[in-house]
């Protein structure tokens, strides 16, 4: 059925009513029928012609500039409107279509960049305070050896390492900054090697030992006594990656925890998954886990959840391998990260 604001739809709704009129007229001054029903359809026709050119001349003329506008405007190229709409049963619909299409997608490109922008925001003001906490820490001890601190052997020492120690945090955020950088890169550095991903895995329980027990937390594998697993990827990098996920595990475990490590052969890929018992994370926040300096926990001081980068770069290292990560989490049971690496 053609659409009621189609040109020829609205022609022939006028061009009825003035033949219907023009008959009532003719029919009370004649008894004849067939003059009546010859006015009828002349008027008809004269009437719905004159009105579908005009309705195409003045008003979709004008419909087609404006369109033309905002499709070259949308496009940055141009077109034969006559050519894109010959086929429109009703053109008019089309346009309007069109239009509405483009305000939608623009509404998407503007809440795209006002999300964006809050995120540049959020960034840029962590980053700020990243480097000023060292930076204020340095200056503090400084100000202190200057008002005569440093006459005093012993409190000099004393602030000169802390000083030394504050400018290592600053030094290894700077560089931590500047990887990521580089593993957003088209082509990141990457130094594929076979290895036995469960031997490094040892490795990294003897790095991290210390910090567990600290905390009463044992580190184990999910599976007693696992065979060698050879994986092709950077060593090195890798090595970083388990680092991460377990000193991310045992500072949001609880003490006396567990935290296991598990491999899964996944044909082509295996799967290592670093879980723990401890307090979980909520929903809402594991879309964003992985964003830098993003936190679950606003209140928890910088010395005890790090400075919000590991995560990160944990999934840029996974992505620059052309591999995948994920996370889930319960409050209150614990947290499962997971990640692939091509099997050798």
């Amino acid at each position: 059925m053609r659409n009621a604001t189609s040109p020829g739809a609205i022609a022939f709704i006028v061009s009825f009513t003035a033949a219907i009129v023009s008959s009532i007229g003719v029919a009370i001054f004649s008894e004849k029928i067939l003059p009546t029903v010859i006015n009828f359809g002349i008027v008809l026709l004269l009437c719905y012609f004159i009105f579908y050119l005009i309705l195409n001349r003045f008003i979709y003329d004008k419909i087609k500039t404006i369109y033309r506008n905002i499709y070259q405007f949308k496009t940055n190229q141009d077109i034969d409107l006559l050519d894109k709409y010959k086929n429109e049963s009703d053109p008019l619909e089309a346009v309007s279509k069109d239009v509405l299409e483009w305000i939608e997608k623009n509404r998407k490109e503007v809440n795209d960049l006002k999300e964006l922008e809050k995120y540049i925001g959020e960034f840029l003001g962590n980053v700020s305070h990243e480097l000023k906490t060292p930076i204020q820490s340095i200056q503090g001890y400084i100000h202190t050896l200057l008002d005569g601190a440093l006459e005093d052997e012993s409190v000099n020492q004393l602030f000169l390492i802390k000083a030394s120690n504050s400018t290592k945090r600053l030094i290894e955020l700077v560089d931590e900054l500047t990887n990521i950088n580089v593993l957003q890169g088209k082509n990141p550095p990457l130094e594929f090697v076979e290895f036995d991903i469960i031997k490094l895995t040892n490795e990294v329980f003897e790095i991290v030992e210390n910090k567990a027990v600290s905390q009463k937390i044992e580190l184990k594998f999910k599976h007693q006594n696992p065979k060698q697993v050879y994986v092709y990827a950077d060593q090195a990098k890798i090595r970083q990656v388990l680092i991460n996920l377990v000193v991310n595990a045992i500072k949001y475990g609880k003490n006396g925890g567990v935290v296991e490590i598990g491999f899964y052969d996944m044909d082509e890929n295996i799967l290592i998954e670093v879980s723990d018992n401890g307090q979980g994370i909520a929903e809402e926040h594991l879309p964003r886990l992985f964003e830098r300096f993003y936190r679950t926990d606003k209140g928890r001081s910088r010395d005890e959840g790090g400075n919000g980068l590991g995560l990160a770069i944990v999934k840029y290292i996974i992505e620059a391998h052309n591999q995948i990560i994920n996370v889930r989490s319960s409050v209150g049971i614990g947290s499962t990260f997971g990640f692939t690496l091509k099997k050798k």
